[in-house]
This record gives C-alpha cells, structure tokens and sequence, in this order.
C-alpha cells in the first residue's frame, strides 16, 4: 500500500555513504516504514548497501530509481553539489523527496528544487533533522512563549578536529566542501528557526588552497536589535554549544545542541530548569524524528513540513550564500 493509501511508507535510497546508512539503520525499526530500493552511481555499491539492510531492489543508476513507481518517497544522502541533480531527477520522476543538507550549493538551486516540487505537486523536504527533535522544538515553544523574553543573542558553534587531507569530500570545491555548508548549516539553520532571516551579514573565514573555508565565523544582525554569533570549522573540535539570551532569561545547550539532550532555562528570581529528553522520544542521536515527520506529512497529503518549511530552507540558502559572498567560497559547479 501506498503512504496515500493509508498503508506503509515505501522508501528509496539515493547514495550509500555515511549519513544514507545511519538513516536506513533507523528506517527499517520503524513499522510504519519500508525500505524498497537502493541507487548508487556503483551496482556494487548498490548491492552491497541492499545485502547490508535487507533491501529488495538496488539500482547502478539514479535514473531508476528515481523512475521506481513502488517509491513513496526518496531520501537524497549525496554530497550537496549533487543534490540539485539527484533530488531534481526524483521530483520530475513524481517521487516525493527528503534531501539532505545542506539543501543545495546555494540559494538559486533551491528555488529550482521547491518550483520542480510545486509543478509536479510532490512533496519536498530538507533533511534537517534537528528542526524534528523533540527538544529543539521544545526550545523554541518555550522562546516562542516568551519564557526568556525578547531574544536578544544566540550563539552557536559546530567544529570538528579533523585533519581533513586535501582529497577529502571536506576540502573538495567540487563536491560543495568547507565548513559552513557541512557543518555552518546548522548554526545559521539554529538562529534562523528562532529569528528568522537577518536583517544583516557580517562574516569572515580562513581559506584552505583548495578555496573552501576551513572554518568560518558569522555575526547575523535583525533589525529589531538582535544579533547571532556564529562559528563552524573543520580544524578544531567545538563544544558544540548553543544559547539563547533573551531579555528576561537565558536557555543554556551544553553540548550537542543539534541533537541536544538536555537543556537548561535560567531567569531571574527562579531556580535554573533543566529540560530532558524522555526515554519514549528516543536516543538523542537517532534521525528517526525526521524520518516520521515526513510519513506524517505523506499520509496528511501536505506538500511540505510545517516543521521544516521549504521558505526556511530558502532563507537558510541565503544567507549561507552571502556568507560565502563575504568569504570569497565559490563553487565551480554552482548553477549560477
């Protein structure tokens, strides 16, 4: 049965890496999921990832997939350079599509992306897991509902130690590498879930030979007076921290912050409180979150999350381009 239908949600998967693993390894303990079909540029790849999960269908080319009417929905893992391409070829095919991020290599891309979504009425969504968490969206319920007053300065950092060799996907121009779309992506995607786009950009990174940013600092600036701090890298590993501080209060993410599992609310006059994630909500590492959304949505007949909207997504590109407009990280396969 279709996800139309009522019945289970029949998914493909489009690359065999990393992140296309961890996603399938949480796909198949989810009754309400199936998964039917594997592509890889590589038959071998292929093969291997559909033995390795128990998947019935494993196809040498995108193409097929893409063309597989038993497909509900395609999760799109290649590197971003490529997902204008995979998750373009899945959308015009009438496959539903969950790509992941960052999005595209830029903002033009993604209005490519969410007007193929819209002429093929098919639903589309950015694979950003961290707008599903649980405790991420009890974070921003609680800034919604005033609980630290006015935002007023979020920070956020996401690094890694690396070293990244020079022939790493990382350092790569021609696969999308460098820090901030990998890694950036999810500071800018924090502020923004809470401030919506900026008003102003300020950014400034060190460059790798290959001329991609080895890590990047940003300041985002409202014109109501807010401001984000803002810090990715490739060559030093981060806390990972994040915060929100608000005119009437602050909420503390110690560690992890795109994942968290625990946060704490302090203000003024009142005991800090600390938020945890229950143990029905699931590991805080797990991308099942994400993957339910989307089979919510599916069975809803909705088009796109209200959780992870494609207008966020569109604005997230944005200022990940004047980002790397300040910067100076171009790409040589960039559409425009």
């Amino acid at each position: 049965m279709t996800a139309d239908e009522g019945g289970g949600v029949r998914w493909g998967i489009l690359a065999t890496g990393g992140i296309a693993a961890a996603f399938t390894a949480d796909l198949i303990d989810l009754p309400e999921a199936e998964v039917v079909a594997v592509a890889s540029r590589s038959e071998d790849s292929a093969r291997a990832f559909a033995e390795r999960f128990g998947i019935a269908r494993a196809y040498g080319d995108w193409a097929a997939l893409a063309a597989d009417a038993e497909v509900d929905v395609v999760y799109v893992a290649t590197p971003h350079a490529a997902h204008r391409a995979a998750a373009g070829m899945c959308l015009a095919a009438g496959r539903n599509v969950l790509c992941e991020k960052a999005f595209t290599l830029n903002a033009r891309e993604a209005g490519e992306l969410a007007a193929l979504a819209r002429e093929h009425d098919r639903f589309l969504m950015e694979a950003m897991w961290m707008y599903c968490n649980p405790l991420v969206r009890r974070l921003k319920a609680l800034v919604d509902d005033g609980a630290v007053g006015e935002v007023r300065t979020v920070q956020a950092d996401f690094g890694l130690a690396g070293p990244f060799p020079p022939s790493h996907r990382l350092r790569d121009p021609a696969q999308g590498g460098g820090a901030l779309l990998d890694l950036g992506v999810y500071p800018v995607s924090f502020a923004q879930l809470l401030l919506g786009e900026p008003d102003g950009v300020t950014a400034s990174a060190v460059l790798s030979e290959e001329g991609v940013d080895l890590q990047t600092g940003a300041v985002l600036t409202w014109d109501g007076g807010a401001l984000a701090a803002l810090h990715c890298s490739l060559v030093g590993a981060t806390g990972t921290a994040a915060s929100v501080t608000g005119s009437a209060g602050r909420i503390d993410v110690p560690g992890g912050f795109f994942h968290p599992e625990r946060f704490v609310l302090h203000r003024a006059g009142r005991d800090p409180e600390e938020f945890v994630l229950g143990p029905a909500e699931g590991p805080r590492s797990t991308l099942r979150h994400e993957a339910r959304e989307v089979m919510r949505a599916l069975r809803a007949g909705e088009k796109e999350s209200p959780l992870v909207p494609l207008e966020g997504t569109l604005a997230v590109m944005r200022t990940l381009d004047t980002i790397r407009d300040r910067v100076g990280v171009h790409y040589p396969g960039e559409n425009g």
